[in-house]
């Protein structure tokens, strides 16, 4: 089992290595591929070092799979070369995403759409795999009708850069700019870029990524995304309207069995999900579950997850790790 990963030395990439290792995923020779200046350089695996290599000598070794985090011009370029060498690739990239030809895929949800036949499949966006992972259980027992989610997303979505322009403001020093504002002791409620209608990209994409991955065009969502000064860990808070009422209790249970979901929900005595729960964990997590008393069958939930791992390089390996297990590659 050969894995390349295509952007080994980026900020998903270093997790997308680390999670392979600490859940033992079955790979016999690791190709990791990163830019041309780092190709020569080494990285540690497993005690092991590996050299880096270009994205053509990847190619010519015909990984069985590849994890790409490269960004999405790298991946449209490349993964087809991939394809072809008869590798899939699993992208972390929005490049692929809502093509009708590609599986966007969360294995707590929808992995069962993957075949032999899935060589390019797309990994969501942080904010909306751990959102859907909470909304497919409840789907299934209570029909979900809208989705009103705003977001609280780290600074770590955007990248290194917007890491060290906060802990930069935090120690009074100047320095590059990953955002158009200050975002230390500050909220930008503003992700992607802005389009016609008023939202963002990154406010579209969860609506219609979910969707997808819901194979369902009738739930309406609306979503407001917002960056805030935390290194790692996005939070969510989220109203679901259903066609069917709900016992507050069987909510509870039924998220408490469902797969990659911690219940924290115990506001007598303080307990409910914060992003510093989530750092370095898999699973999504889940508190202030409460009846909106507005308007009759809704749900409040808030919904936390590390967004580097189950956001991004967890998926990605849970995505190998049942393309094994079922012998899809």
């Amino acid at each position: 089992m050969k894995v390349a990963v295509v952007g080994a030395t980026g900020l998903v990439g270093t997790v997308m290595l680390k999670v392979l290792e600490e859940r033992n995923f079955p790979l016999t020779e690791l190709i990791p591929v990163a830019s041309e200046k780092s190709v020569g350089k080494e990285i540690t695996f497993k005690g092991k070092k590996f050299p880096i290599v270009s994205i053509d000598t990847a190619i010519s070794m015909r990984p069985d799979i590849a994890l790409f985090s490269a960004g999405g011009s790298t991946s449209l370029e490349h993964a087809p070369r991939f394809k072809e060498a008869g590798t899939t690739v699993i992208d972390n990239s929005s490049a692929w995403r809502m093509d009708p030809l590609i599986k966007l895929i969360v294995p707590e949800v929808n992995a069962h759409e993957l075949s032999v036949d899935s060589k390019i499949i797309a990994n969501p966006n942080c904010s909306t795999i751990q959102m859907v992972v909470v909304l497919k259980p409840l789907h299934d027992k209570y029909k979900i009708k809208r989705v009103v989610v705003s977001t609280y997303q780290s600074v770590t979505g955007t990248g290194v850069k917007a890491v060290e322009q906060m802990m930069n403001e935090r120690k009074g020093i100047d320095g590059p700019m990953a955002y158009p504002y200050q975002i230390d002791m500050n909220v930008l409620p503003h992700i992607d870029v802005f389009t016609e209608n008023g939202y963002t990209k990154e406010e579209i994409k969860m609506i219609k990524e979910t969707n997808k991955i819901m194979s369902d065009d009738t739930i309406r969502i609306t979503a407001t995304t917002v960056r805030i000064p935390v290194v790692g860990g996005h939070s969510e808070s989220v109203n679901i309207e259903f066609e069917n009422d709900f016992d507050l209790a069987e909510v509870r249970s039924t998220l408490e069995n469902a797969p990659g979901i911690i219940v924290i929900d115990d506001v007598a005595n303080l307990k409910y999900p914060m992003p510093k729960d989530a750092h370095e964990k898999d699973e999504v997590f889940v508190g202030r579950i409460r009846r909106d008393e507005s308007q009759p069958k809704t749900l409040n939930l808030w919904i936390v997850a590390d967004n580097l791992r189950k956001g991004a390089a967890t998926n990605a390996v849970q995505i190998a790790e049942y393309l094994v297990q079922k012998e899809l590659v």
